[in-house]
């Protein structure tokens, strides 16, 4: 059966009080649409139909980002916001008239694709839904029952009667539909109700009218059906999230010292016995192998860090893999296009960007690595500098193994330095070294004992 998403995302956000539409303001680092694209792809959705209003044109320049690529998204704009069902009205020209489609909203971002799989389940009678118990359930719409517990009507709360107010169950929005249905009912929506609007919620009376069975399911997590209206909701959900994540992490046997200070904004795979520190931020596509140890207030982006590693605090590893048993800072940044062998050292405040380095090699202090490549067991003194860039094109600088870069040293690229080399202290190093040689490249020292230091006049 053909499987269509429809995701209503026409929602301007005023209480966001924000220039950002809605559905981009950032939850655990992606836009709040970003995530629910994410799980249509994971239940492998045929169509994905999102209809669009205020700042539309950002909103669909987003999604253009080959990074949202993994599926086609078909855009239909709603150009008066009328009530939910005129926004899903606006789809029928475009949605087929068989198959399901499952109804989601931008703004509600962390349904997951089991629970939308089990919703899928639950609608074989044509309608299906996701509801919730609350224990206040104030400002949602209420499902109302009849004797037998079947669902007969979803009654709004400016709509409701005092008893009805009173039940606990309530409508998330997020429905099952087969597509024959919707265009049965939606073209025969009213809004006589103290609103004005077009209810989608009037689909579920129109079903039990038609004597449809209505299934519905409860989510496994309430945060899974919450959505954002401002931004104390939006921080408060973040929170939730990240607190599900950490003890997701936590079950698969990842040690996190305070699971409340840790932030996954992305996705991250472990080995076994991985510890991560408190503060430490994780975006992208992240794996840590058996034994990884991560400081605190480190930030980790598109990392490959195999076992043994230890990152010391205050590290930033931003797209780079790391090999077994390596020893990474405190207080190093390494930047896109890295590649560590085994049991490589940078220290701290040492800096490597699109570089390789060999087994065992070490930069333990103070220098900047750029475009080079360095051999196995070679030694990058505290101030070493790779002079990478002319002002208009990069160069490489080639170390090979076994060298030994004195303190404050300046390779200027192109260089090369052979195997076994060695460069004195306060280098400036222009050519080629040759391997098994002594470099040597230093002004000559004067004293000149004539000299009077200023003075500051008082």
């Amino acid at each position: 059966m053909t499987l269509s998403v429809i995701i209503l995302a026409a929602g301007k956000g005023t209480r966001m009080n924000s220039r950002l539409p809605k559905v981009l303001q950032p939850l655990a680092g992606q836009p709040l649409l970003a995530h629910v694209f994410a799980q249509t792809a994971r239940i492998e959705a045929d169509r994905v139909i999102t209809v669009y209003g205020h700042g539309g044109d950002v909103v669909k320049d987003t999604f253009k980002c080959p990074s949202y690529a993994q599926q086609v998204i078909e855009w239909v704009e709603q150009a008066e916001q009328k009530g939910t069902g005129h926004a899903v009205q606006v789809t029928l020209p475009v949605l087929p008239t068989t198959g399901q489609s499952l109804i989601l909203y931008g703004d509600v971002p962390l349904v997951r694709a089991d629970t939308l799989r089990r919703l899928l389940d639950a609608a074989k009678g044509g309608l299906a839904m996701i509801t919730l118990k609350l224990d206040n359930p104030t400002g949602y719409g209420r499902i109302v029952r009849d004797q037998a517990d079947k669902i007969t009507r979803i009654v709004e709360q400016k709509d409701a009667s005092e008893q009805e107010r009173a039940i606990t169950e309530v409508n998330t929005g997020i429905y099952a539909v087969d597509n024959a249905l919707l265009h049965r009912w939606l073209p025969n929506l009213s809004n006589e109700n103290a609103q004005g609007e077009y209810y989608l919620t009037d689909i579920v009376a129109m079903a039990a009218k038609d004597g449809i069975e209505i299934g519905s399911i409860q989510p496994s997590y309430a945060f899974e059906v919450e959505g954002v209206n401002d931004r104390l909701q939006l921080s408060a959900l973040e929170r939730q999230w990240q607190r599900h994540q950490a003890n997701e992490l936590m079950k698969a046997g990842v040690t996190l010292l305070d699971p409340a200070r840790f932030d996954l904004r992305g996705n991250l795979t472990v080995g076994q016995d991985v510890q991560i520190d408190i503060n430490v931020i994780i975006e992208g596509e992240c794996y840590l192998g058996d034994g990884v140890r991560v400081g605190a207030g480190c930030h980790l982006r598109n990392a490959k860090i195999s076992s043994g590693t230890k990152i010391l605090a205050y590290s930033i590893i931003d797209d780079v893999t790391i090999g077994s048993d390596a020893f990474i800072g405190p207080f190093a940044r390494l930047r896109p296009g890295t590649v560590l062998a085994d049991g490589v050292h940078i220290g701290n405040f040492v800096e490597v960007k699109n570089s390789r380095i060999g087994d065992g090699s070490k930069a333990n202090h103070l220098a900047y690595i750029g475009d080079a490549m360095i051999g196995a067991e070679s030694n990058i003194g505290a101030g070493t500098i790779t002079c990478n860039y002319d002002g208009a094109n990069k160069h490489q600088t080639v170390i090979g193994s076994h060298s030994f870069i004195g303190s404050n040293s300046s390779l200027v690229a192109p260089v090369s330095i052979g195997d076994n080399a060695t460069v004195g202290a306060g280098s400036v190093v222009t050519k080629d070294v040759p391997a098994d040689t002594l470099a040597v490249a230093r002004g000559l020292q004067r004293i000149i004992t004539t000299y009077i230091r200023p003075k500051k006049t008082k």
